[in-house]
Formats: structure tokens, sequence, C-alpha cells
């Protein structure tokens, strides 16, 4: 009986561990702050990016302002593989990343490990 219980266990902490990482997860995107002539978002580097969906205006420049709270090195870069964008985020820092908007679409972003991700969407 104990041997049951315990397979049933690990059956079911392998499902969990496997939705964790693997499953779809709902993420509210935020908007970036407009102004007349650009658009920016501050976004929070720590254990993970917060927010991790950005909406943007299609052809209005745009910054991210990425802020690094956290000391593990897989966060010390972000990464827009489609943007050609690899931007080492020092701890403790605001770092500025433009993102070219003239045309509409979906662009994901990754820490240097392609453990955390983000995206941004141009509307």
């Amino acid at each position: 009986m104990t041997k049951l219980i315990v397979l049933l266990l690990g059956i079911a902490l392998i499902f969990f561990i496997c939705w964790w990482f693997f499953g779809k997860q709902n993420v509210k995107a935020e908007q970036a702050k407009v102004n007349a002539k650009d658009q920016s978002i501050n976004i929070e580097v720590k254990g993970g990016y917060s927010p991790e969906k950005v909406v943007l205006k299609k052809g209005i420049p745009a910054t991210l302002n990425f802020k690094r709270l956290d000391s593990s090195s897989c966060l010390d870069h972000v990464i827009f593989s489609d943007l050609g964008i690899n931007q080492e985020l020092p701890k403790g820092q605001v770092e500025h990343v433009n993102i070219d908007t003239s045309k509409a679409g979906e662009y994901e972003w990754g820490c240097s490990m392609n453990m955390f991700h983000g995206k941004v969407i141009v509307k």
C-alpha cells in the first residue's frame, strides 16, 4: 500500500512540474505609456520579467526600460532573437532597449539561458 501511495504522489508531482513549466500560463499584457513622440514601459527583472507581455502602438518609437534586481547570471542579458538584440542587463541599473515598431507583430524575448521569456506585441 505504501508503494502505491508513493507512486501516485510521484506521478502527481511529475504532472504538476510539467504543468508549471510547460502549461499555458495566462499573463496579462500591459500597455506602454504613450507620449506625443514616443512610448515606454518599465520592466522589472527579478526571478523573471514583470510584466511579461507588453503592448506597443505601431509606428511610435518605443523603449523598454529593464531594471535587473536579480543576481542570477541567467538574467544578465535580454535577447530578442527576431530583432537582433542582445542587451546586457547590469544589476541595479536601468537599461533601455529600443524596439522597432514599424511592423505589427509579436516578438519574444528571453534570458541568456532561454529559461525566462516575455513578449512584445506591436499593434
